[in-house]
């Protein structure tokens, strides 16, 4: 099991920041592995500086819950992703293995290649969220 922690991302239209990594084909949530003794919280804003050269703002991390998918880059491997809602600070600038960013609309994705936790578990959530939102 390759255990992660990822972002969901939002902007105004309801849009999800997804990234590519260099030599793969698959957008996902921005993320990645923890550290020894790392705590989530920190490996994510970690993570978001060395990929995208952005912070987190703070107290803006909200726990979605922990959801398991194939791993998109690791075949017959299952990826297990902590996954918190958070707002960015400062500019998205591609860095570290990151290729390329972009913003898919969840409802819908095109033909974007998604990873299965993506596809499968966040998108979807995010879908639920907005929702569960334009309902209150």
């Amino acid at each position: 099991m390759i255990e992660i922690v990822a972002a969901l991302v939002r902007d105004g239209r309801g849009h999800v920041l997804l990234v590519r990594k260099r030599g793969t084909e698959s957008f996902m949530q921005p993320g990645g592995k923890r550290e020894p003794g790392e705590a989530d919280l920190h490996a994510l804003a970690r993570e978001l500086r060395e990929e995208l050269g952005c912070g987190l703002v703070p107290g803006s991390a909200t726990s979605l819950g922990l959801f398991e998918a194939p791993a998109a880059n690791e075949p017959g491997r299952q990826v297990r992703a902590a996954l918190y809602a958070v707002r960015l600070a400062g500019a998205i600038v591609c860095q570290a293995e990151i290729e390329e960013y972009a913003w898919i609309d969840p409802r819908d994705p095109g033909d974007v290649p998604l990873a299965p936790l993506t596809r499968d578990a966040i998108l979807p959530l995010a879908l639920s969220l907005e929702e569960t939102c334009q309902a209150l």
